[in-house]
Formats: C-alpha cells, structure tokens, sequence
C-alpha cells in the first residue's frame, strides 16, 4: 500500500513539473512575441475589408520614386483598398501621401517610409526614428513597407473620434474631406485643405473614387470612437446575446449602429460600448 501510495506522489510531482516546464515555455514565448512587436509592426493579420495584407518584411525597403505621376501609379490600388476596408476616399488618401511625403522623396519619407507624417503618439510599439517637423528630433512610426504606412493611417483616421464626422460625408466628396482634416487639427498649415483639392484635381485623384463607387462601393465603413469597441459578429450571435454580452439594451445597438432590422450577418461590425 505505501508503495502505491509513493508511485502516485511521484506521478503526480512529475505532471505538475511537466505543467510547470510547459506554463513557463508558453510565458517565455509570449514574451519572444512581445518583444518582437516592440521592435517591428509585423502583423500577419492587420486586414482591409476581407483583404490581408501581407507579412511585412523584416528588413527596411526603401522605394525610389521619379514623379508625382510615379506615385500615383505605384500606390493608387493600394489607396482604392483602404477606401473600401475604411471608407477614406482614395483621392484623399494618395492626396495626402503626395503632400505629406514630398512625393515619396521628402527625408522622413525615405528613411522610415511614413508617408502620412504620423508621430508615435502614446501606446505606438512599433519602430520609429527621429526627424525635426513642427519641434526638434520629434518621434515618427517607421515601417518596413510603404503599404504598412498606408494601413495605419486608415487606422489612424478611423480610430480617433475628432475625425468620426468626416465619415457621415460622401465617399466622393473631396472637398469636404480636405476641409475636414485641417478642421480636425491633422495638420497646421492653414492652406491644407487647397493643397490636396490641388493635387486632386491636378492629378485626377478623384477617378480612383468613382471607380470604387462603379464597383458598387456602399459607404458602411462602420468607425469606433473613443467610448465604442467592435464586435464582429460570430456564428450564432444576435442582437440580444449582444444585449447581454456588453450591458446594453436591444435599442441601443440598435440606435447605436444605425440598424433597421435585428439581422446579423456573420463578419459584420458592430459598435458596442466598452
């Protein structure tokens, strides 16, 4: 009986130590993975619409650009994408690339392919380098891929809710778009908005949009703002499992997403309050 006994005692003592060995190598790779994040904005899962976009590369490419026409040809498709995973109109987009870039030749543009002039902000974990802009040796995210900038200002536009009023716009409305992002303080210059209906109109930035728009482009982008998190919708989710899920009633997801009947459809965004 004692030997029973003791042959379950070390049975047991080698699965704790095997649980033990294991918890320890899933923490250590969780760390890996962290760090790794830290260092770089790989991402196999960063996604536009249904669109993935690939892994970005591990070692920095940097692109040579000859025209502004060279850039618009280079990154028109890439524009057209985010248009329909975030609803920013591709005119705005390559606008706004072509400005904030120097056309793809400006400094910060080729030593950290950020084409948007985004600065690191609080919370960025990505790489970054400095470059003087409005003060000396401000941060600036780097990218190892131009089309990685790209993403994160869809992002970026689409996450913040001083730019939520630019989405109740038609995707075709240009104008409004310019004057929109210098009302909500995306850049300084006073002249920002007639910079990129310039562009625009001198570059026929605009077909890229209506293209879209013959595709069959609705407008639903659905944007989160500061108090809203997104659920996507999951096989056998409804309305009022949701109801339940996040403290909220029927007509409030209702109101909240602007949905005139209860039917989900798998994938679908839906605003919930954190």
């Amino acid at each position: 009986m004692k030997k029973i006994i003791l042959l379950a005692l070390l049975v047991g003592l080698g699965f704790t130590s095997c649980k033990s060995k294991k918890r320890y190598s899933d923490q250590l790779r969780t760390k890996n993975v962290q760090n790794e994040r830290s260092k770089s904005t790989t991402n196999n899962s960063k996604k536009v619409g249904k669109e993935d976009l690939p892994a970005e590369p591990s070692k920095f490419i940097q692109f040579r650009i000859d025209s502004p026409t060279d850039y618009i040809s280079t990154f028109a498709e890439t524009a057209q994408l985010e248009m329909m995973g975030y609803g920013i109109p591709a005119s705005i987009t390559l606008a706004q690339g072509l400005l904030e870039s120097g056309n793809g030749k400006g400094e910060l543009a080729m030593k950290t392919n950020n084409h948007f002039g985004i600065k690191c902000h609080k919370g960025w974990e990505g790489d970054y380098d400095f470059h003087d802009d409005d003060e000396k040796g401000e941060c600036f995210r780097k990218y190892n891929h131009p089309m990685y900038s790209f993403r994160d200002h869809s992002i970026f536009l689409t996450t913040r809710s001083r730019y939520a009023f630019l989405f109740d716009l038609k995707h075709t409305d240009y104008k409004g778009w310019a004057r929109g992002l210098r009302k909500a303080g995306y850049a300084t210059d006073p002249r920002y908005p007639q910079k990129l209906i310039y562009l625009i109109e001198k570059y026929d930035l605009h077909k890229y949009d209506r293209q879209i728009k013959k595709a069959g482009y609705d407008n639903t982008t659905i944007v989160a703002t500061d108090s809203d998190n997104i659920h996507t919708v999951q096989k056998g989710d409804t309305l009022y499992s949701l109801s339940r899920k996040y403290y909220m009633s029927v007509d409030e997801l209702m109101q909240l997403n602007n949905l005139r009947s209860s039917d989900l459809s798998i994938g679908q965004p839906i605003k919930v309050k954190k």
